[in-house]
Order: C-alpha cells, then sequence, then structure tokens
C-alpha cells in the first residue's frame, strides 16, 4: 500500500491514472468518515518516501479485483522494498 501527504499534495490527477487499480481517487470522494485522508495524513508522516519505482509483485493481477484488502492485510509497518 502506498499513501499520499494530503498537505503534499496539489491535486493535479497525474497520479489517479497511473495506479493499477483505481485506488486513488480525490479527498472530495472519501468515505464519510473521512477514513482514507486519516490513513493518508497519518503514514504520509511516518512511512519513508519512494523514490524509485519498483517492479509489481509477481501474483499482483490475482489481487486486482479483491474486496476489503485494508481489512484483510494492513500493516502499520513498512515494506522494506528491493
Amino acid at each position: 500500500m502506498l499513501v499520499i501527504h494530503p498537505d503534499e499534495c496539489i491535486d493535479c490527477g497525474v497520479c489517479e491514472p497511473e495506479c493499477p487499480v483505481d485506488a486513488i481517487v480525490p479527498d472530495t470522494e472519501d468515505d464519510p468518515d473521512g477514513k482514507w485522508l486519516e490513513i493518508n495524513s497519518k503514514y504520509a508522516e511516518i512511512w519513508p518516501n519512494i523514490t524509485i519505482k519498483g517492479e509489481p509483485p509477481a501474483d499482483s493481477e490475482k489481487f486486482e479485483s479483491e474486496t476489503e484488502k485494508f481489512e484483510k492485510y494492513f500493516s502499520e509497518k513498512p515494506g522494506k522494498g528491493d
């Protein structure tokens, strides 16, 4: 999972079509409780910035249409990357 720092985002929309599973939406389309804005705000402050593009996991396609991924897989610990 990647997060976007809401205070640094300029709402240009360039990242939205780059997301392979359409997971990036404007904060104006957040859940009514502001769940995603809160998650992005919190973890953008503590997770490292990504500076290079990595390869998707070999099994990424099997997760594309899966629902409830956040509830099933989320961890507060950032991955190590490659």
